[in-house]
């Protein structure tokens, strides 16, 4: 595959919509012409990040700049190119060359992000959970540290020092509202419920303070 295969379909869409297509002017790989309307379509094989170069730099000769690549199958890489290329107010085109056919996945022009506000509270909730910052400088030996580990780690500090505890009495001794939960899911396979509502560390709970005993001091 040459980037040349994209051009006379891309040419051919171009032309179908009243523009004039030339190819290879000036830095440009495509330019179409439309009265004082100009497009212009960058081409490679593949999203490449000096794809997205020669596209935002094109856009200071118009607003009107496409990217374009192979069609292929829908992947998260795709997608997220394409949400990256409208972010930079770039268009999206795709070539399948079996037949030529040209479908636009992004039209070009100015962006507005939708806001999230319900990953934007995960995070907040995340990050106020986070005791101190025990991944400075990327994860520690054992992973990335969560405030979840940290609770857990908590729970499991307080049952070595005290033995098997109510989980109302460990949330409060250790101060983790959510013990109570952590315990009873054991997600990490730290504690046992030795009676109702009672639970008591495992030795891979021990061994898991060994690992984690600076966390959730």
């Amino acid at each position: 595959m040459k980037e040349a295969d994209l051009y006379p379909p891309i040419k051919a869409h171009l032309a179908a919509r009243g523009y004039t297509v030339k190819g290879e002017v000036g830095a440009a790989d495509v330019v179409g012409r439309r009265g004082d309307e100009l497009v212009i379509v960058e081409m490679k094989t593949g999203f490449s990040l000096a794809l997205f170069h020669q596209g935002i730099a094109r856009l200071a000769l118009t607003d009107a700049v496409y990217l374009a690549v192979p069609a292929r199958a829908r992947t998260k890489a795709l997608v997220r190119n394409v949400q990256l290329a409208r972010r930079a107010g770039l268009g999206v085109m795709t070539v399948r060359l079996r037949d030529g056919f040209v479908e636009v996945l992004a039209e070009p022009g100015p962006y507005a992000a939708r806001g999230a506000p319900r990953k934007r509270a995960q995070l907040l909730r995340a990050f106020d959970r986070l005791q101190g910052d025990p991944n400075a400088g990327g994860a520690t030996r054992h992973g990335i540290v969560t405030g979840y580990r940290q609770d857990a780690v908590r729970c499991a500090r307080f049952l070595a020092l005290h033995g098997p505890s109510k989980g109302a009495v460990v949330r409060d001794g250790a101060g983790v509202p959510q013990a109570t939960q952590i315990m009873r899911d054991d997600h990490y396979g730290w504690f046992r419920n030795v009676s109702r509502g009672v639970y008591a560390l495992t030795d891979a709970g021990r061994r898991g303070l060994a690992d984690y005993g600076d966390l959730g001091a």
